[in-house]
């Protein structure tokens, strides 16, 4: 992927690709550009504009910042002096992103394809190859995200009451709600 960019603000399509790459090397492959994240996912800032400089991806801070606040699906959180950079959820290598346990509303929602519907009947939700399953608190959003798999399925998952069974939810920083797994039996089609 090559990308040359101004210093000056991003178009929307220079935008995109770049925080689909960033995503990419935060969520699934830093080994790309030989980016180091430390247990938590964190990344310096100045590493990953310079490796990705070096993969022919050019930003700056000050774009990065701009992909950061306006990505629509808030992919990306700074720790506090904005040194650092990390995916909020999707990793597909490991990393404790260290989320407390959260007592989660009384019923989330998944959005998903029709043709996953028979093995989530028999064999529930999984997190596949993430380190969550992935709810939305509204409907809405839940078929959006089902919207890119295919025909629309959205499911009430019975989170509170999975909650009271000892199962345990995370918040992530970007308003997904995660858990490790979902049971056929707390889930329902809307």
């Amino acid at each position: 992927m090559s990308m040359t960019l101004s210093r000056s603000t991003m178009n929307e399509k220079d935008k995109k690709r770049t925080g689909k790459f960033i995503s990419l090397i935060l969520r699934h492959e830093p080994q790309k550009i030989g980016l180091s994240l430390d247990e938590n996912g964190w990344a310096s800032v100045e590493e990953l504009i310079s490796r990705c400089a070096c993969h022919r991806v050019y930003f700056s801070k000050e774009e990065l910042q701009e992909i950061v606040e306006t990505n629509d699906k808030k992919r990306y959180s700074y720790n506090e002096d904005q040194t650092q950079i990390r995916a909020n959820q999707g990793h597909s290598i490991t990393v404790n992103l260290d989320l407390p346990s959260v007592k989660p509303p009384e019923y989330l929602y998944h959005g998903t394809a029709d043709r996953f519907m028979a093995s989530i009947s028999r064999e529930g939700i999984r997190n596949m190859n993430r380190h969550h399953v992935h709810l939305s608190k509204e409907k809405n959003t839940a078929a959006q995200v089902g919207s890119r798999h295919g025909r629309t399925v959205v499911l009430i998952i019975f989170s509170g009451q999975m909650f009271r069974d000892g199962i345990e939810f995370y918040v992530s920083d970007n308003g997904v709600w995660l858990t490790d797994y979902v049971d056929p039996k707390y889930i329902s089609n809307i």
